[in-house]
């Protein structure tokens, strides 16, 4: 990032307490970068579907949740699994410089992608010059 900061990544949990138990819970490895309009998140959830994806915005936090679903066949039973974790969550910290109530996200081939624009009083302008 550069030197306006709009996102920081906030301290990181692997393993999160829910109802008196640790349920482990995967980070999506995300990729952030800026522009003059704002910035763009995509973060890694395979398995994710729309309906599983929980995105919200709190002050000046913006919380990523989500569940992957892993469908076996019918009638068959995994020896063994890579997978032991199917809850995605990632916190970030936001800047006062980011427009929170103009968020889009899309969610495509296991890939979110967020679009957070600059408040338009700090988005760089140009300045006309008029002759005469």
């Amino acid at each position: 990032m550069n030197r306006t900061k709009e996102i920081a990544e906030t301290p990181k949990s692997a393993v999160v307490e829910a109802a008196g138990e640790s349920q482990p819970v995967l980070q999506p490895p995300a990729d952030i970068w800026e522009d003059a309009d704002g910035i763009t998140v995509l973060a890694d959830m395979p398995g994710v579907s729309k309906d599983r994806l929980n995105i919200q915005v709190d002050k000046d936090t913006l919380s990523i949740e989500g569940e992957a679903q892993i469908d076996m066949p019918e009638g068959m039973k995994p020896l063994y699994a890579d997978v032991r974790a199917t809850r995605y969550r990632r916190r970030f910290a936001l800047s006062s410089e980011l427009e929170t109530d103009s968020i889009e996200a899309s969610l495509k081939d296991g890939v979110l992608r967020l679009r957070i624009s600059k408040r338009a009083e700090l988005k760089p302008r140009k300045i006309e010059v008029q002759a005469g």
